[in-house]
């Protein structure tokens, strides 16, 4: 498209090419989100400035090893390890943030969940032990769960407000710069972006009804919803994609979970954080602030997804807010209606997961019935299905 044409010379030489006078029928695709993504865009209709994170730059979260003390910055700890100084530490175990009391200087954050969602109530005692802690960020809202059980896109987000509305209204609104939001990142690129992109607005936005103006702590992994056992190759093309989206969406901290289903190893392990490495040294993408703003098609899927996440927000607590709503089964059954549609997209081929339903195309050999239930939130792999 030259300087000189203008828009409607571009689509008409488009619908002649497609010999079609509706581009939109022929170049349109569909998507289990709802969100309305056209073929092209010349604009956006609200511009927005740049989100901000609240890390100057992402943190490249590696699993603990003992090799890795003086070249990484920040650990994913399971157990205890003594003298990690100027590291920033995240606590993935109950039982080690019972004993460790940091000092002033040391950055520590909680990644337990202190709500039981089987029983539908939040931990008391375990909360008030961690916001008693001299953390950086004591209370940890996991939707990885929920993005892993195949909840849509803008189901996670309304349910990680809704989450946090619920504990606004059981310990007070000074626990909103407290929490530290757990997401899980998945293959759907663009999407995905527009996906941090979407929750930095919202949860500001409740903020904001609180007289505050807060940004959420983003830490952000990898899916394992797309993942398969015997697919390894791939497995780490699409978590190394899904690392890039959450740098580039502007996640605080992001984790590679293990490439290898089932099979961890050291060296498995060791490639999965040097994932974040090549990104970040290599594409410097973990140092912008927000580096896909203006892109026209990412604010317009940005904005959907804000509208739609809000929404979604507002109807849980309509009907009387997340945890009553686990109780009675909704959300549960929500995130099973979305999750076995996504299945059968991957049973049809709609989906596609190369060495998994193409190339070569397995036999299926469990039933959607066999993977799901409509009254658990549980993580299911699509390749479940054909394993």
């Amino acid at each position: 498209m030259s300087n000189t044409d203008t828009l409607p010379d571009w689509e008409n030489l488009v619908k002649k090419q497609l010999k079609t006078e509706d581009i939109d029928a022929i170049l349109k695709k569909d998507n289990l989100e709802g969100i309305d993504v056209s073929p092209f865009y010349s604009s956006v209709q609200k511009p927005l400035s740049n989100l901000p994170k609240v890390e100057e730059n992402t943190h490249l979260v590696a699993k603990y090893h003992e090799s890795l003390e003086g070249d990484v910055f920040a650990f994913l700890l399971d157990q205890n390890v003594e003298s990690l100084e100027q590291k920033t530490i995240f606590i993935n175990n109950k039982d080690l943030a019972e004993h460790i009391s940091p000092e002033e200087t040391d950055q520590y954050f909680s990644l337990i969940d202190v709500f039981d969602e089987k029983k539908g109530i939040i931990n008391d005692q375990l909360t008030k032990e961690l916001l008693a802690k001299s953390f950086k960020k004591n209370i940890c809202v996991d939707i990885s769960l929920h993005q892993n059980a195949g909840a849509a896109i803008y189901q996670q987000l309304g349910i990680a407000l809704a989450k946090a509305k619920e504990l606004v209204e059981a310990y007070g609104e000074e626990i909103l710069n407290k929490i530290i939001f757990r997401i899980a990142v998945g293959g759907n690129y663009f999407f995905e972006m527009a996906k941090l992109r979407a929750f930095k607005l919202i949860f500001n936005q409740l903020s904001k009804e609180y007289g505050l103006d807060e940004v959420p702590y983003i830490f952000a992994e990898t899916s394992l919803r797309n993942k398969a056992v015997a697919d390894n190759e791939n497995n780490l093309i699409r978590s190394t994609l899904e690392l890039a989206s959450a740098m580039i969406g502007g996640a605080d901290a992001v984790f590679s979970n293990n490439y290898l289903i089932g099979k961890s190893t050291e060296n498995s392990e060791e490639i999965s954080f040097k994932q974040q490495i090549v990104l970040a040294y290599e594409s410097i993408i973990n140092v912008f602030e927000d580096a896909s703003n203006g892109s026209y098609y990412i604010e317009d899927i940005t904005r959907q997804i804000t509208e739609k996440s809000w929404t979604f927000f507002i109807e849980i607590e309509e009907a009387g807010g997340y945890l009553e709503l686990l109780k009675q089964g909704v959300i549960q059954k929500k995130i099973y209606n979305h999750a076995i549609e996504e299945q059968k997209w991957v049973e049809e081929g709609k989906i596609k997961l190369i060495g998994v339903n193409l190339y070569p195309k397995q036999d299926i050999k469990r039933s959607i019935e066999d993977l799901y239930d409509e009254k658990e939130i549980k993580a299911v792999r699509w390749a479940e299905m054909f394993e």
